[in-house]
């Protein structure tokens, strides 16, 4: 029987995957079932050899409003313990997305709040409408930030900032977080999706195994120290080497032509 209000909308185009969140009528505010839906949508994504690039979104005109408030109130009925067990689910999600091998792209547009916010920033890239609003909103209902927020906004902006951002709960624009560093580009509004898929599709059909070890790289590096990274770099430059996507990408250039990685994925 086919499911008629599935909290995850697939779709394609080309190589790129495009995923988006279908519970408009909370704007597209999270529940168990969109976790499990993302997540098994990109554990499919990450083994799935034609694609190459996910991006993520909202139906209806929102990215994510953040946590159901009115499942949240219900949770101080629960043991310590539960409330850890739900909350978890929202942290499994944020590591499958940081932990996909694939490049995965947010299209922001309307609100990212909350949990929302934290969605948005796990990703590897981000396009966002120039109207987007974001907002680190917890503070405003007596609640702590989740899902990573902290974290990675501690990756861009000062403690001064991110305590300010924290502690007031104001409210972002696309263009401020741009300017903060967390937007990669910029759309006019309603233009987010058709953005981050080009940028998707402009990264889609690279080598996908060296890719994801450049996403592991760049995951480390704010935090790492230099002799850290220097590790890492060197052991992945190593097995890089030895793959036949080098050996691809080295020919053509040596070659003067456009590498086709396409018939090594899985390869190696």
């Amino acid at each position: 029987m086919t499911e008629t209000n599935p909290p995850l909308l697939q779709r394609r185009d080309g190589a790129v995957l495009v995923l988006s969140n279908n519970n408009t009528a909370a704007r597209n505010a999270l529940s168990p079932a969109f976790y499990a839906a993302l997540t098994q949508a990109l554990v499919e994504a990450q083994a799935d050899p034609s694609v190459g690039a996910v991006v993520l979104t909202g139906e209806g005109g929102h990215f994510c409003a953040g946590g159901d408030l009115r499942q949240l109130a219900k949770r101080r009925e629960l043991s310590v313990e539960q409330r850890r067990e739900k909350l978890e689910g929202l942290h499994d999600l944020i590591r499958a997305v940081r932990d996909c091998e694939k490049p995965v792209i947010a299209a922001v547009e309307g609100a990212a709040a909350g949990a929302g916010l934290s969605l948005a920033l796990a990703c590897d890239m981000l396009v966002a409408a120039r109207d987007a609003v974001f907002s680190v909103a917890y503070v405003k209902v007596g609640l702590t930030p989740d899902g990573g927020a902290t974290a990675f906004l501690a990756e861009f902006v000062s403690r001064q900032v991110l305590t300010e951002l924290c502690l007031t709960g104001e409210r972002l624009s696309g263009e401020r977080l741009h300017a903060l560093g967390a937007v990669n580009r910029l759309a006019e509004p309603g233009k987010a999706l058709a953005g981050a898929v080009a940028l998707a599709a402009s990264v889609a059909d690279g080598p996908h195994r060296a890719m994801a070890r450049i996403k592991a790289l760049c995951r480390t590096a704010p935090h790492a120290s230099l002799e850290e990274q220097l590790e890492s770099e060197a052991r992945f430059m190593v097995m890089s080497q030895a793959t036949e996507e080098s050996r691809e990408g080295i020919g053509a250039f040596l070659e003067k032509r456009t590498p086709d990685f396409a018939p090594l994925r899985g390869a190696d």
